[in-house]
């Protein structure tokens, strides 16, 4: 019997930067086009733009701070808020202790999190959080 993967809505992204397992960031962290994490972030992750992007957090990687993006595949820990524009994946070694907003949402079995889920609603709900992610990015 055969089982048919259901195709994910993420666009490829190219992964244009790499925090790697060895190193720690201290501060916030704005990227372009598409992150992965590996390491461990203690600071916010925002979008330069309000631009398609994706950020990548692996088993392995951690984000202490809030995190705002287009898409996301999560299978790591992030300590803070996290919000998605378009769509979120949960992968089965995620662990959110934050609240999370987003459009579109995949949860795996293992996957945890310790928090609000609530939907992006309308547009002006996007805007809002474009504006509030290009404001931390500003400062």
């Amino acid at each position: 019997m055969m089982f048919s993967k259901k195709k994910s809505p993420v666009k490829l992204t190219k992964l244009s930067s790499l925090v790697a397992s060895s190193m720690e960031v201290r501060g916030d962290v704005i990227f372009s086009d598409g992150l992965r994490i590996d390491g461990h972030v203690k600071g916010n992750v925002n979008p330069a733009s309000d631009a398609m992007n994706l950020l990548v957090l692996s088993e392995v990687g951690s984000i202490h701070g809030n995190v705002c993006a287009y898409d996301a595949i999560i299978n790591g820990t992030i300590v803070g808020d996290l919000e998605v524009l378009h769509f979120l994946e949960l992968q089965e070694n995620a662990r959110i202790t934050g609240n999370i907003r987003y459009r579109q949402i995949r949860m795996n079995c293992g996957a945890s999190v310790d928090g609000k889920l609530s939907t992006l609603e309308d547009q002006a709900d996007i805007t809002n959080v474009v504006e509030l992610a290009a404001n931390q990015a500003a400062k």
